[in-house]
């Protein structure tokens, strides 16, 4: 059996590690291996920014789209926060002792809950500074969970 593969949105050699969609901009949100993260417009298929996190993996990137801002989870265990029009970095934490694995955003409440290999979820506030508001311990990895 033959194949014909079109490639689209490529970021070469660049593993990604996450995906979001912003849910009224047409945007693609890629985490990647290297440390990078991507937003594609996806109905003109161009790499519309692209900005680097750190120098290792970005293992998970969401959109908050309430406050124009993108929230990067990596293996260096920090939390980060980019407005994604001016790229600029908001804030910046250690979140976990180990590799940060997932985030997901509340869709209403100005909360995000992160995930690691540390076993642990945490929920942070980010309108009180980003104050840890909970831990959740658990007996393995948590790699996937929502809202």
């Amino acid at each position: 059996m033959k194949l014909d593969v079109n490639r689209k949105l490529l970021a070469r050699s660049d593993r990604v590690k996450s995906t979001d969609i912003h849910p009224t901009e047409p945007w693609m949100l890629a985490s990647l291996y290297n440390g990078h993260v991507h937003i594609w417009g996806y109905e003109n298929q161009q790499l519309t920014k692209s900005f680097e996190v750190c120098d290792l993996p970005v293992r998970a990137a969401k959109f908050i789209p309430r406050k124009n801002w993108v929230v990067t989870g990596s293996d260096d265990m920090q939390i980060r926060v980019f407005n994604y029009n001016t790229l600029e970095r908001v804030h910046q934490f250690e979140a976990h002792s180990d590799y940060i694995r997932s985030i997901a955003v509340h869709p209403t409440q100005p909360f995000v809950l992160t995930s690691s290999d540390d076993m642990m979820v945490k929920l942070w506030d980010w309108d009180n500074k980003w104050q840890l508001k909970q831990t959740f311990e658990g007996k393995h990895f948590i790699h996937y969970f929502h809202f």
